[in-house]
């Protein structure tokens, strides 16, 4: 990403924040894993967004108006002792030089820099509730600012929360994001075929998982959007199983929901398939109906559309077919009505997906389903579930679980699916495992 692409959305953001008011967003703290051994760092979605800045231990503090810059970047000094065991790090001059900060200060003055940032101004904007740490701070430098009124000092009289504003920002993505959103896609759908290649009979779930890891690693995304759910047989039939670990058998089906990030962007792909190759009638009638349910949904993808419209016209499909396999029994209006299709697909057809694999933004404004609009992207997700358990149904469909994910991106005339490299049709994917 380039650098011009985060001073663009500086700007952007400051206009919002006015000038008179500063804005404050903390960078993800480094988590212990256990003992000395850290867990990989990964950057807040929301501060990398507006810096690039890929450190922990960091703030930035954006001051609209401010004659000696505006974006100011408290962060770690360099530390050569620090770097020859760890790696690189930027310091004040890297803030500076390298990522666009106007100033940078020691993170390990803080408390003594920025309280006197916050004198005069009338509101703060920060992320309220998501660092205890800040939260405390904030309301310490604040009060004592108060202390100095006499002197004709005035302190902040509003806090605001910034993710209103950052998230929306966020919920429409620039050229730039969709470039690196295509790659993310990309990579994953060659992944989903790589597993898709080696799965047989007595494998390993986790021998599937490292199929598509290898593959992410290979192309050089070395980090997974969210734990891969590599599932057989009735482990599809829990939605996010993550263990990973048992033994693939004939006659199963395999769902697999995986997707690798690149640059800080998630790709998101569910495909399901027959681990022997060849889908048996009953899962050959079912992945058919969630398939049709997920292609309706996307064809009706398009700005101008309501948020909930994918969802309502993939439960039809599958309600309809559900009623047509004997699976439920009833008028389709009145199982929709009563939501009587929860039993077998009890979650949403689609997530926002962008910087987090759920990504933010808003699903309603003003209590209304709020219009899709170009540059906007989402999942598709459709599924059935039928537990082993469910008493109610033929034998044949118990034990079932089927979902199908893409990643689409709402364009001007309509939408473009991202993850279509990786195949769906039935005959699609038989001819590709048969073939390996």
């Amino acid at each position: 990403m380039k650098a011009s692409e985060f001073k663009k959305r500086r700007k952007h953001l400051m206009q919002q924040v006015g000038v008179g008011n500063i804005a404050l967003i903390a960078s993800a703290p480094s988590h212990i894993r256990n003992r000395d051994v850290h867990y990989p760092f990964r950057q807040d979605s929301d501060f990398y967004y507006l810096t690039g800045f890929n450190e922990a231990e960091a703030l930035a503090v954006f001051i609209p108006g401010r004659e000696q810059g505006e974006y100011i970047l408290f962060c770690r000094e360099f530390d050569a002792t620090k770097a020859l065991w760890e790696g690189a790090h930027a310091g004040l001059d890297g803030a500076t030089h390298h990522f666009g900060a106007d100033d940078a200060f020691p993170i390990t003055d803080l408390a003594d820099i920025l309280p006197g940032m916050l004198e005069d101004k009338q509101k703060v904007f920060y992320p309220m509730g998501r660092d205890p740490e800040l939260d405390h701070s904030l309301l310490e430098w604040i009060t004592h600012i108060r202390t100095k009124s006499r002197m004709g000092v005035g302190a902040p009289g509003e806090l605001v929360s910034i993710e209103q504003m950052l998230h929306e920002m966020r919920l429409f993505k620039s050229a730039a994001e969709l470039k690196l959103m295509r790659r993310a896609a990309e990579v994953s759908a060659a992944g989903h075929i790589k597993a898709m290649q080696a799965c047989k009979a007595g494998l390993y779930e986790y021998q599937i998982e490292a199929e598509l890891v290898h593959h992410f690693n290979h192309e050089g995304l070395r980090a997974v959007a969210y734990p891969s759910i590599v599932a057989g047989g009735k482990n599809a039939c829990t939605l996010h199983y993550v263990e990973n670990k048992d033994k693939l058998k004939q006659g199963d089906l395999l769902l697999i929901d995986a997707g690798a990030e690149c640059d800080h962007y998630a790709a998101d792909i569910t495909r399901t398939f027959p681990v022997a190759g060849k889908f048996s009638e009953p899962q050959k009638q079912l992945y058919q109906l969630v398939l049709d349910a997920q292609l309706a949904a996307i064809e009706a993808i398009k700005p101008g559309v309501a948020w909930n419209i994918p969802h309502e016209v993939a439960v039809e499909v599958l309600t309809r077919g559900l009623v047509a396999l004997g699976l439920l029994k009833g008028r389709v209006k009145k199982l929709i009505k009563d939501e009587k299709y929860k039993a077998f697909y009890m979650h949403r057809t689609g997530h926002w997906l962008g910087m987090d694999v759920h990504d933010v933004g808003d699903y309603k404004i003003n209590q209304e389903w709020r219009i899709l609009e170009p540059g906007m992207v989402l999942t598709v997700e459709p599924g059935l579930y039928i537990p082993s358990d469910c008493k109610t149904v033929d034998e044949k469909w118990r034990g079932i679980g089927i979902r199908i994910e893409d990643d689409v991106v709402v364009t001007a005339n309509g939408c473009k699916v991202l993850t279509a490299g990786v195949p769906k049709a039935i005959e699609d994917i038989e001819a590709i495992m048969q073939a390996a």
